[in-house]
């Protein structure tokens, strides 16, 4: 029987970076065996983040988002699935904010203000965490790790996989403002050398992601 691995874009634009690298990915989890469905957060009806109604705390609930909205079926599935894929731009320093609108459910139902089990989920799924970013590899390292043991304590064990100093654009001199802050020219290069070793890596995480899982 194959496994259901959950692949989750909260990036906003398609075929760029993140986009690039979850499909990546997605592609090693089904070389090794899995059945991939996959998520656009950007394109989901209206949702929030965690609204703190403690509904997920009820005996009857727990470990269930009860909020009824666009991503009540992402969480669902993520629930179900043997694995998760997800990624996402650096914006300002941290994840965008339609992962951290999932980040938080996906987190908040599984906690349970409890001593003795702080964590109600009974079924852990292995994790894929990708970032990409315009500054360099090494910039988000406290703020990664922090997402890592949060995910790996509530989700599942996590891995993580960074890209730095994106490409932004196909394009640059087509804007009519300047990149001055850096060298659109040394951004291209290291996409065209440096961003293939990246995609592989993702291609061999997604693999990876189960090692220990047989299918």
């Amino acid at each position: 029987m194959s496994k259901t691995v959950i692949a989750v874009n909260a990036g906003p634009r398609k075929g760029c970076n993140t986009d690039t690298l979850i499909a990546e990915a997605s592609s090693g989890a089904e070389a090794a065996g899995a059945e991939v469905k996959g998520f656009d957060l950007y394109r989901l009806e209206r949702y929030t983040g965690c609204i703190s109604c403690f509904g997920c705390k009820r005996e009857q609930n727990k470990g269930h988002c009860v909020c009824r909205d666009g991503l009540m079926p992402v969480l669902d599935a993520i629930r179900e699935a043997d694995g998760l894929i997800i990624g996402s731009p650096n914006y300002l320093g941290e994840l965008t904010a339609s992962f951290r609108a999932l980040y938080e459910r996906m987190v908040f139902q599984n906690l349970t203000y409890n001593r003795e089990t702080p964590c109600c989920n009974r079924r852990p799924i292995p994790v894929l965490l990708i970032m990409t970013s315009n500054a360099p590899d090494t910039a988000y390292t406290g703020l990664l790790e922090g997402y890592r043991q949060s995910l790996s304590r509530f989700v599942g064990p996590t891995e993580v996989l960074v890209s730095g100093d994106t490409l932004q654009l196909h394009d640059y001199s087509k804007t009519d403002w300047e990149w001055s802050m850096f060298d659109p020219e040394a951004k291209r290069l290291r996409h065209e050398t440096v961003f293939p070793q990246e995609r592989k890596r993702a291609v061999d995480m997604g693999a990876m992601l189960f090692k220990s899982v047989e299918f």
